[in-house]
């Protein structure tokens, strides 16, 4: 064989789907993708996780038929049950390379990569990496530069994109929130004599919206997000916008504007109800699951978290992002600062873990 038959599994997600390409794109042989159609109930539902075919639609999907791959490439909750039903049917031949972090039976998969924000137990077939390998269409934001560059031209400088998430645990999306957007508007129009141009997201509290509506400065810019909108400011802020400040529930938000190389903020969000409790628990949980292994104590801790793993209690923290520590690491690599503070450019290099994700693949067909 001079390479692995190789299928990348994916669905509709589009940002999902990237992350497989990145990997894919990166591997010395060709892959071959097979589109997985989801039943109505599960385009937004989560099935229960087993290795199935239940909640596809097969007639819309491409064939899941032998000869089974050698590898599989793959992401999400939904794709992945289906990647684990291929490797039954396979028995057990084809190896499966999960992105992200898994929903449930983790060790049926020959090789997880996960990012930083996502905790995992420090086991044998866990590739951790710095950085979501999100794909960031820069050419479509290029494509849209001369259209709000015109538009922009009379505002006042600089221009800074607020780029507005929504509520996630631990967080809240509250009075509290738009009390300190409209803080940092008017620190943006009086301190710095610019223009503060704010877009929302389908997960923006519409409370907040309101209050924004009614209570930033006159010189500021509000766009507001609607399913039917065509006018979306949103790609002309990642193109030119001189500073971007983004709600820190939104990791894929923040990693764009990381991959763009654009100057980067992060407001941190307030704690919801008994979210500063459930923040313990995700500390507890980087705490013990950290990659790092430099000494006796690390391996003590290793052992402990493989213990945590084994006895089940894995599940209490298996749903865990450390938003704030994720946030420091992107400030440690001089790739953010804090809302408030003076934006800089990126002047570090991005992490790429690519090629020892690459090298772990290989690696699992003894090519490396």
């Amino acid at each position: 064989m001079s390479h692995p038959v190789t299928w990348i599994v994916v669905s509709d997600k589009r940002g999902d789907n990237g992350q497989v390409e990145t990997l894919a794109d990166a591997l010395p042989w060709p892959c071959e993708t097979r589109y997985v159609h989801m039943l109505p109930d599960y385009v937004q539902g989560k099935p229960r996780f087993s290795a199935s075919l239940h909640h596809i639609d097969l007639a819309q999907s491409d064939p899941l038929e032998a000869p089974w791959p050698d590898l599989i490439l793959t992401v999400g909750r939904r794709p992945s049950m289906v990647s684990l039903w291929i490797k039954e049917q396979s028995g057990g031949h084809s190896k499966v390379v999960l992105v992200g972090k898994p929903t449930g039976r983790m060790m049926d998969f020959d090789l997880i990569v996960c990012s930083a924000e996502k905790h995992m137990p420090p086991m044998p077939n866990c590739v951790p990496i710095t950085l979501p390998l999100m794909r960031v269409d820069e050419k479509a934001v290029d494509d849209e530069k001369p259209v709000w560059q015109t538009r922009w031209d009379a505002l006042p400088r600089p221009l800074v994109g607020f780029l507005i998430g929504g509520a996630t645990s631990p967080y809240a999306m509250d009075e509290r929130v738009g009390k300190r957007l409209i803080e940092l508007s008017k620190w943006v129009v009086e301190d710095l004599g610019g223009t503060p141009y704010f877009t929302t997201s389908r997960r923006t509290n519409p409370k907040v919206v309101a209050q924004l509506r009614e209570e930033l400065p006159q010189q500021a810019q509000l766009f507001e997000w609607s399913a039917d909108a065509t006018d979306n400011p949103y790609r002309g802020l990642l193109g030119l916008a001189d500073g971007l400040i983004v709600t820190g529930d939104s990791i894929s938000m923040m990693v764009e504007v990381v991959y763009l190389r654009r100057p980067l903020a992060i407001l941190d969000l307030p704690y919801g109800p008994l979210g500063r409790l459930d923040q313990y628990r995700r500390s507890f949980a980087r705490w013990l699951f950290n990659p790092r292994l430099d000494g006796s104590g690390d391996k003590l801790r290793h052992l402990l978290a493989r213990l945590v793993f084994h006895l089940d209690v894995f599940t209490l923290l298996s749903s865990t992002r450390d938003f704030r520590a994720f946030h420091q690491l992107l400030i440690d690599h001089g790739l953010a600062v804090r809302a408030g503070e003076d934006f800089q450019l990126p002047e570090t290099a991005l992490p790429d873990d690519i090629p020892r994700a690459t090298s772990k693949i290989r690696a699992l067909f003894g090519t490396d």
